[in-house]
């Protein structure tokens, strides 16, 4: 992502480039970092040439998102010379200076007060700082009416095909109060939905034994909060605002939390990570070998929650990985239904414990074969599913405004990574506003209604 401009009546203010690379995990490591920035006096620029230096925020997830971010990086030397690498490839530097000797400094991800240190050396700030150059919520990336809370760092997981604990460290929770005050300013400065995201959101306030904290919210009542998933997610619940769930695993406490999304104090919406189904590749991946448990709970939700909506993410082509598996994998999408669904392609990461397993490598012509099969089945299931909602009255928020029809999204879909809904209004729709649609048709993906309702 490339950073907007920002203008300050200092002419002489230090300008800077930034690109941001990689997850909702990321993008939020570059607000706090624009923030600060922003809180010194600097301006942003969407130009490399002409800026003072150039920043990039990598992804070192996958050896694809590494190539990506070295081209980012070479093409910022190339336009401008003097550039700060930071984010989650920085924690291995020997790989960038290898490829881009000329970067003027590398710091790893969190390492917000290093990437300050780096651009004081390298442009240093023309005065003293200026916090009303600042909101209070801070400087986001995303657009005006949503934003992700990150509520925690790091993973204590150790799966087999990750090196996020490697590059992040282990599990790292913000205190309760520290969270809701951050969502209490987002809210106040327009954000309608919150995105809560985190390496592992289900085990949020585990590292803290679950500690309460006294948060004042804007009545000035004073409260305790645990910080642990449910107690979160009933307090962000009394924001009036939509709270959508992210990276949750589905832990038997999850539960609790079912029963906010049956009475709309948060958004009926699950992402769970569940990367497969068949118990022999799962324990090769070190993730929790119990498709019949998840069957289990996804059906006990459905029963206490029937509108929620089940995002997950699946791996095709893992090591070991065998023709019974993926059939089962098959079999297991068909039963489970799930409404929204991410597959990829197995992709070996340097330094990750899934190449030391001494299992089959699955051909690239298999994986690609199994992901085109993997996606057609779902696309089969989520084109069912959306054809339910043919005829309903859907709240939908509105994200790219147009003169006769909007481009919005119903509690079900989360931006980017689902689908949209395309509304047709009597009247112009604002971005950020909140409309009552009539679902009137279906694809594979979208819906497609009519306001009926504002």
């Amino acid at each position: 992502m490339q950073v907007p401009d920002t203008q300050t009546d200092d002419k002489s203010a230090p300008k800077i480039s930034f690109v941001s690379l990689g997850c909702p995990k990321a993008l939020v490591d570059s607000e706090r970092i624009i923030t600060k920035l922003r809180a010194e006096g600097y301006e942003l620029s969407r130009e490399h040439a002409g800026s003072d230096l150039v920043i990039v925020n990598t992804c070192g997830f996958l050896d694809s998102a590494k190539a990506e971010s070295l081209d980012a990086i070479g093409k910022a030397l190339n336009e401008n010379g003097k550039v700060i690498v930071t984010g989650c490839m920085g924690a291995e530097p020997e790989n960038i200076t290898a490829a881009h000797p000329g970067v003027f400094a590398i710091t790893g991800p969190q390492q917000y007060e290093s990437v300050l240190d780096a651009v004081h050396r390298a442009a240093p700030p023309q005065h003293n700082p200026f916090l009303d150059l600042v909101p209070p919520e801070g400087i986001k990336l995303t657009p005006r009416h949503y934003a992700y809370l990150k509520i925690s760092e790091g993973c204590n997981n150790r799966c087999t095909f990750c090196i996020i604990p490697k590059l992040r460290g282990d599990l790292v929770s913000r205190s309760a109060a520290d969270v809701l005050r951050e969502a209490e300013k987002l809210v106040k400065a327009g954000v309608k939905e919150l995105l809560v995201i985190s390496q592992d959101t289900s085990a949020y306030g585990v590292d803290l034994k679950y500690a309460a904290s006294s948060w004042k919210n804007a009545n000035g009542e004073t409260r305790e909060v645990r910080a642990k998933f449910v107690d979160l997610a009933d307090a962000l619940g009394d924001l009036g605002v939509w709270v959508r769930m992210h990276y949750v695993y589905p832990y038997p406490h999850v539960d609790d939390v079912i029963p906010l999304m049956a009475d709309r104090k948060i958004l009926p919406y699950l992402d769970m990570p569940l990367q497969h189904a068949a118990p022999d590749v799962l324990k090769r991946m070190k993730r929790p070998a119990a498709q019949e448990k998840s069957l289990a709970r996804i059906r006990r939700w459905r029963e206490m929650c029937p509108d929620i909506t089940l995002r997950s993410t699946f791996i095709v082509g893992f090591p070991g990985e065998t023709d019974a598996d993926f059939e089962q994998l098959l079999e297991w999408l068909d039963e489970a239904a799930l409404d929204r669904v991410g597959c990829f392609k197995y992709e070996p990461v340097r330094g990750a414990p899934a190449n030391d397993l001494g299992a089959d490598i699955v051909p690239d012509e298999v994986k690609e074969e199994r992901w085109h099969r993997f996606m057609q089945a779902q696309q089969k299931i989520s084109a069912r599913r959306l054809k339910r909602k043919v005829g309903t009255r859907q709240q939908v928020i509105i994200d790219e405004a147009g003169p006769t029809v909007a481009k919005g999204r119903s509690m079900a879909d989360a931006p980017e990574i689902d689908g949209n809904v395309y509304v047709a209004s009597r009247r112009p729709l604002r971005v950020g506003e909140i409309a009552t649609v009539k679902i009137e048709r279906a694809d594979a993906y979208d819906l497609h209604g009519t306001a009926v309702g504002y």
